[in-house]
């Protein structure tokens, strides 16, 4: 019974790792998203900053992909960028493969 337990614990404790990865990958995500999104609005370095913030924040107020996807979106068309939907969503798959090898390095 002993070792079940154990076992038990050790697979909890797995789950409970790979679910804070991925949090972490996704927030490291939006941020590069955003300042992605940033550049081509022709941010300052400060402005760049908060802005890939408030990208990370649409993840959580909205939740998902789709409401980061609207939010940098809409925030470039307004911008006046010429840009489309796939432009961002190709940005986004980019971001995170580039998010998972800086956390992957820095472990």
């Amino acid at each position: 019974m002993v070792d079940f337990r154990d076992r038990e614990r050790a697979e909890e404790a797995h789950f409970a790792l790979d679910e804070e990865t991925a949090f972490r990958v996704v927030a490291r995500r939006n941020r590069l998203l955003g300042q992605w999104a940033a550049e081509r609005m022709e941010l300052t370095p400060e402005e760049s900053e908060a802005y890939g913030r408030a990208v990370v924040q649409a993840e959580f107020e909205e939740g998902g992909d789709e409401a980061v996807i609207r939010k940098v979106l809409g925030d470039l068309v307004s911008a006046g960028c010429d840009i489309d939907e796939a432009a961002v969503r190709a940005a986004l798959e980019d971001k995170s493969v580039e998010a998972r090898r800086q956390l992957m390095s820095e472990s």
